[in-house]
């Protein structure tokens, strides 16, 4: 039986493309995917406006998006939504979106739904790295950026070269490799938070629950910046990803080459997940769930970096507002609620795909 009659939805008469050229280019975008990318930057602006607005706080909306602008009469209010709300959502919207597109980078690339970089030890990896700059170095923005950067290509660099066989990485031996890896590593940093000094090891504590609070927009800059050139430069290459989903062979008679194209993108995919995981910690589950729940929701078997990007920012938002408003006054993690909603999601993944197997 054909792909085609396996997979009727997927059938060319009935798939509706929007097309559109800009000079050289071409590009072709199917209906449900620019549909469902359009309702989610809705849902992601409803949170931004939702964030700005809830709060400790009491103001109405109106005196709260006035605030916003700068032309609000109530000095506290506009200290509140600009300096503390504002950035907070912010922050969530760009670790989102990266925490997105690098789940949807490693699922592809490995071929595996679990290949999502907090299953298969890239983000512990970035944690480490991360926590030697607070406990042992000094813990400054920059200091815990390197640290992440440089714990997450290690922990990456490992995976890639342990799951590596006859020159090639299989998913199954990649994820089952990283999984390794990250629970070693999460002895580390257990090890790393005991042997640190009271204080220190509170401060490391927080910030492994992976939490947006006391957010300001020195905490936005460096991960800003840095998502705002590795996020174009992963969904330029969301084509050839694309074909190299459909295999090697078929890559590389596209004349795309598929190992200096997965090595690409494994750095991308990496650099993503630590810029993420330095600027609030480590965000559990967001990678894996946000690739998978817009590739649903568009009905498309393709990657859909974009859709990914803005699924993972209305999750990362959506989990921060029940963080915030669940037991208010005290605010949870961010972490807690994705990691709680996340182990549901993979446990229920993990369950489809026994049920399959049998």
């Amino acid at each position: 039986m054909s792909r085609t009659a396996e997979h009727p939805a997927e059938h060319p008469a009935r798939r509706r493309h929007v097309g559109f050229t800009a000079g050289p280019v071409v590009a072709r975008v199917e209906r449900r995917t620019a549909v469902t990318v359009a309702v989610l930057a809705v849902l992601v602006a409803a949170g931004v406006c939702a964030e700005v607005v809830i709060g400790d706080y009491t103001s109405s909306v109106g005196e709260s998006l006035t605030a916003l602008v700068g032309l609000g009469d109530d000095p506290v209010a506009t200290l509140f939504v600009q300096r503390l709300r504002l950035p907070r959502a912010l922050v969530a919207v760009v670790v989102g979106a990266a925490l997105g597109v690098s789940g949807a980078i490693f699922q592809a690339v490995s071929g595996n739904p679990l290949g999502s970089p907090d299953v298969i030890g890239f983000t512990t990896g970035a944690a480490t790295g991360a926590l030697v700059g607070i406990i042992v170095v000094g813990g400054t923005p920059g200091q815990i950026v390197a640290g992440a950067l440089l714990g997450g290509a290690a922990t990456a660099a490992a995976v890639y070269v342990l799951a590596r066989r006859g020159g090639r990485v299989p998913g199954g031996r990649l994820v089952l490799v990283g999984v390794g890896i990250g629970a070693v590593l999460s002895a580390v940093n257990a090890l790393l938070v005991v042997r640190a000094s009271l204080d220190t090891a509170q401060t490391a504590a927080n910030w492994l629950a992976g939490s947006l609070n006391a957010t300001t927009w020195e905490r936005l800059l460096l991960p800003g910046l840095a998502v705002a050139v590795l996020l174009p430069a992963a969904l330029l290459h969301s084509r050839r990803l694309a074909l190299l989903t459909m295999g090697d062979d078929v890559a590389a008679g596209m004349g795309v080459p598929p190992d200096r194209l997965r090595r690409r993108l494994v750095v991308l995919g990496v650099a993503l997940v630590c810029v993420a995981t330095a600027a609030t910690g480590p965000i559990a589950f967001v990678a894996l769930m946000a690739p998978q729940l817009a590739r649903r929701l568009a009905r498309s078997p393709g990657v859909g970096m974009t859709a990914a990007a803005a699924m993972g920012a209305a999750l990362v938002l959506a989990a921060d507002l029940t963080a915030q408003r669940l037991f208010a006054p005290t605010q949870l993690p961010v972490g807690v609620v994705t990691g709680a909603v996340g182990g549901i999601y993979l446990v229920l993944l993990l369950s489809r795909a026994w049920r399959r197997a049998r």
